[in-house]
């Protein structure tokens, strides 16, 4: 049923983009009322504005908290035209109907995020805001809302189009996007109020946006969704367009590469399936890479690279011999841009700071679980020497890098590296001798040398055999969590090849 605008509420924080929908209110008479800034901002438009304080009869209270709650707003917003009833009270009270209202909400959420002190935020909670909207949301039947600025041209456009009126399907469409809008400002200040409470963990509340349309899910039948704000995260710089894998796998990458400090060694990891096939530190991003190439050659065809320096020209020219799928630095020089641009589908992500989210979370069954991120790591300090022999100052640093790996690594997993490099890993197997078994033969087949070299288990030995298997390929250092009751064959183990092994007391699984 087309329903023509012949009133409107405007009261926003926001007024750029707004000056295009002011002025078709204004061509076509449409009677507005508005409040403080907004109404002398629709005023220098040239168009006439009726305060909401001559329509209710009350003035702006307790500094600017109180202006919209008042009966004859709202009553002009709820009022059902086809009520006889209603309109019998409406015109006994003297209540005109609103037909449009157009209110944004205060910037909760910017505030938040600028580290604001609490006084401010809280000032940041509208209540009139979100009053009207889901009011005018509710009687979308005979009003129409808009809710966000980001709305203000197709508005435009749509009440052009149709001679200022609107249609039950516009008026539908934009009252479910207020009520987004509304739910998504609700949760974002429940999670701000509960933080640190009990109430936090009562009941899952989320909510993210934009979202954007994948090609697809994990395979080509499945359709698929990113919420969530990337262009806050990268700025692409080339290539297509990321998919649900490519995704996945840049979330792994990520997480790998805040475990190696951007103001120590370069570090470049090659991921495949979001398990590190490559990573290594040294003294230049060229070599860093090589070396991180040179542990698997193979699996890091088609992978996803991330590094901690900016790409130089050389790294570049090395980098563009390889067929990958994404890039991510925190910088491209000049001169290396057109040389991995040379290959039209190829993803380049220039990584900006951002804070990562606290929790983990993930659907499961018929619901969803969440859990804390794991942002251990163990170093040095707190590795315990458990065998007669105690590691080098080589071997401590080797494990050291190896656990890093170890960490974001699909359980069950054994790692072997040397400082600064990893040799081989054994991923998301079923036993851990069948890791261990798996990451040997890997590394040899790509030419290492495993004598003096270090292993990495992202939980305890159960048995002796792990040890006993390592031991024999060369392997001089171990570290593991420990917390087995026969943690003690192990250590035996150990100590009858001249092995060190040392203990950490964090499990790290990554199911």
């Amino acid at each position: 049923m087309s329903q023509p605008i012949r009133s409107a509420l405007v009261s926003v924080y926001y007024k750029d983009r707004l000056e295009p929908l002011v002025a078709l209110l204004k061509q076509h008479g449409v009677t507005i009322y508005s409040t403080g800034g907004t109404q002398q901002f629709i005023e220098e438009q040239g168009a006439e504005v009726t305060a909401v304080e001559s329509l209710t009869g009350f003035p702006e209270v307790f500094g600017g908290r109180v202006k919209t709650l008042h009966p004859k707003v709202f009553g002009g917003i709820l009022q059902r035209r086809h009520e006889a009833g209603d309109q019998q009270q409406a015109s006994q009270h003297q209540i005109p109907p609103i037909d449009l209202v157009i209110v944004d909400l205060y910037p909760f959420e910017e505030t938040v995020a600028s580290g604001a002190a609490e006084a401010d935020v809280i000032e940041k909670i509208d209540i009139g805001g979100i009053s009207l909207l889901r009011a005018a949301a509710k009687n979308f039947r005979d009003v129409l809302v808009v809710s966000s600025r980001d709305q203000y041209a197709a508005v435009t456009e749509l009440l052009t189009q149709k001679n200022c009126a609107t249609d039950l399907d516009d008026r539908r469409h934009y009252a479910a996007a207020a009520f987004e809008a509304t739910s998504h400002y609700d949760t974002q200040i429940f999670r701000y109020m509960a933080e640190g409470t009990e109430l936090s963990a009562a009941a899952l509340k989320v909510s993210e946006k934009p979202a954007t349309a994948l090609r697809y899910g994990e395979n080509p039948h499945q359709a698929g969704t990113f919420y969530g704000d990337l262009n806050a995260l990268f700025d692409q710089l080339h290539g297509k367009q990321l998919s649900y894998n490519n995704l996945v796998d840049v979330d792994a990458a990520v997480l790998l590469m805040q475990e190696f400090d951007a103001q120590g060694p370069a570090a470049c990891a090659i991921l495949k399936h979001t398990n590190a096939c490559g990573i290594a530190q040294a003294d230049t991003l060229h070599t860093a890479y090589l070396n991180a190439l040179s542990c698997d050659p193979v699996s890091a065809f088609g992978g996803v690279i991330i590094v901690n320096k900016p790409v130089d020209a050389a790294t570049a020219e090395e980098l563009n011999k390889l067929f990958f799928e994404v890039l991510i630095a925190p910088e491209f020089e000049a001169e290396a841009l057109p040389i991995l641009q040379s290959k039209k589908n190829r993803i380049l992500l220039r990584q900006k700071p951002v804070q990562f989210p606290a929790k983990q979370i993930k659907t499961l069954l018929n619901g969803v679980i969440e859990q804390d991120f794991d942002r251990q790591v163990e170093g040095a300090a707190e590795f315990r020497t458990v065998t007669e022999s105690a590691p080098t100052t080589d071997e401590v640093a080797a494990l050291e890098f190896a656990l890093k790996v170890c960490k974001h690594t699909k359980s069950n997993t054994i790692v072997l590296a040397r400082a600064g490099q990893l040799l081989a890993s054994g991923v998301g197997q079923t036993s851990r001798v069948d890791a261990l078994r798996q990451a040997i033969e890997k590394a040899r087949s790509f030419g290492f040398e495993l004598q003096g070299a270090v292993m990495a288990s992202d939980a305890f030995f159960p048995f002796p055999d792990c040890v006993e298997i390592a031991g024999e390929a060369g392997i001089r250092a171990v570290v593991q969590p420990g917390g087995s009751i026969k943690d003690q064959d192990s250590i035996d183990a150990c100590n009858r090849l001249g092995m060190a092994m040392v203990l950490t007391g964090v499990r790290h699984f990554k199911h």
